[in-house]
């Protein structure tokens, strides 16, 4: 094994969970995986791919109110995002970078 610093400044962390609507809502069926593309092309289109990571995730346990977007190290959570929100959101996570 080998251990280093993590490569990024900040890591976003979009939840494109699907399940089975029967057990309840989820953030994928909602736009999640719209939401992480825009986001991910956002912050290519910004030149800022080598200091932020755009990812998918699986269920960040708050699907109520998803889609939820959760950024790290700064502690942000965006949730109840709409593709309308990406631009604000893009703004601020490639903030200081």
């Amino acid at each position: 094994m080998q251990e280093s610093s993590v490569p990024f400044q900040r890591i976003v962390f979009v939840c494109v969970n699907e399940r089975d609507a029967s057990l309840g809502v989820s953030c994928g069926p909602r736009n999640g995986a719209e939401i992480h593309r825009l986001l991910k092309e956002g912050v290519k289109a910004l030149g800022k791919a080598a200091k932020l990571r755009v990812c998918r995730s699986g269920c960040l346990d708050r699907c109520a109110k998803g889609p939820n977007i959760m950024v790290f190290p700064d502690n942000w959570w965006f949730y109840d995002v709409s593709e309308e929100d990406v631009p604000v959101i893009l703004e601020k996570i490639t903030a200081g970078l």
